[in-house]
């Protein structure tokens, strides 16, 4: 299978001359959807004559705008934006797609020395992937053999995994299937064992980690806030316009906030049971999200409802002494 194509976006830094960066360096803003991590991302932005390297696996697809949050044509006029609309939504970007690209805009700014990037987003994953420098085989996903190997059945799958490669399923729980699924095919199509082809890479430039996080009623709001949000821009509109053009069964349609809205705009349920839907069910992925930063040892973790949010945030940067004010 031939990688996917997609555009390449050169980077043109944000104008302004608030700050310099002595180091070049990266700025990571991570935490559970709805957390206000765009918000906090534009306003450091301007001050850093930054830019934003997205860190959502969805906004990488055209088309899929409302349901994803994606930027706004406006702030993204404001602020340079990057990594967003790589691809079309039948097409698949990989992991290690997503991180090749990541690195080299990365790279570019701070061989440019003009700009700050920062990675914003809550997909976990695809942050490690820059800031531990994840190796991941190049191997894009293969159907097929994927059906293959879910028709053996999660526990014939494991044990075959067991004997292929044991120091895989050190790492693998005996009913992730996902995982499990993955490894063999990393095996089946390099002929060697996932575990070793896979490590971590760092990079030698300085990173800095934060988190925004709430109180759990707080959030929950927000998050129903964003629900009703999203109905308002025309969730509906776009849902039903994606499903035309794509068909019902589109993978993408089957994700949050797609998924949802699908039997109602097919006539099956009221829009209010789909908006209840919705807001249950991005709050348990926010739980889900809040437990994978959590476990992040070097996240700086910030209170999303403070009032002087971008003015602690904005103290700590320059107590790293990574900024030096013009």
């Amino acid at each position: 299978m031939e990688p996917t194509k997609f555009s390449v976006v050169e980077p043109s830094p944000f104008s302004g001359n608030f700050v310099d960066s002595s180091v070049p360096f990266l700025l990571v803003i991570g935490g559970a959807t709805a957390t206000g991590k765009s918000g906090l991302a534009m306003a450091l932005a301007k001050r850093l004559n930054g830019a934003i390297l997205s860190a959502d696996s969805r906004q990488v697809y055209r088309e899929f705008d409302i349901g994803t949050a994606k930027p706004s044509q406006a702030d993204q006029n404001r602020v340079p934006h990057y990594l967003i609309d790589l691809c079309d939504p039948t097409e698949t970007l990989t992991l290690a797609e997503y991180q090749q690209q990541a690195q080299g805009l990365i790279r570019q700014f701070h061989q440019a020395g003009k700009s700050v990037p920062l990675l914003v987003g809550g997909t976990g994953l695809y942050i490690d992937a820059i800031v531990k420098g994840l190796k991941i085989p190049p191997v894009a996903p293969q159907p097929a053999l994927r059906q293959q190997i879910s028709d053996l059945g999660q526990f014939h799958a494991y044990a075959l995994l067991q004997s292929l490669d044991p120091a895989a399923t050190q790492r693998i729980h005996p009913n992730d299937a996902v995982r499990t699924v993955r490894a063999l095919e990393i095996f089946y199509v390099t002929g060697q064992a996932p575990s070793t082809l896979q490590g971590e890479n760092p990079p030698t430039y300085p990173i800095l980690y934060l988190g925004l996080d709430g109180d759990p009623d707080t959030l929950h709001r927000r998050i129903a806030q964003r629900a009703h949000a999203m109905i308002e821009m025309g969730l509906e509109e776009e849902v039903l316009h994606l499903a035309k053009k794509y068909g019902f069964d589109l993978p993408l349609l089957q994700t949050l906030g797609y998924a949802e809205m699908l039997p109602y705009v097919r006539g099956d349920i009221a829009l209010n049971t789909a908006i209840e839907a919705i807001i249950l069910h991005t709050r348990q992925f926010a739980k889900r999200q809040r437990t994978w930063f959590r476990n992040r040892a070097t996240v700086q973790w910030f209170n999303l409802g403070a009032t002087d949010l971008v003015d602690q945030v904005w103290n700590w940067l320059l107590a790293t002494e990574l900024l030096e004010v013009k």
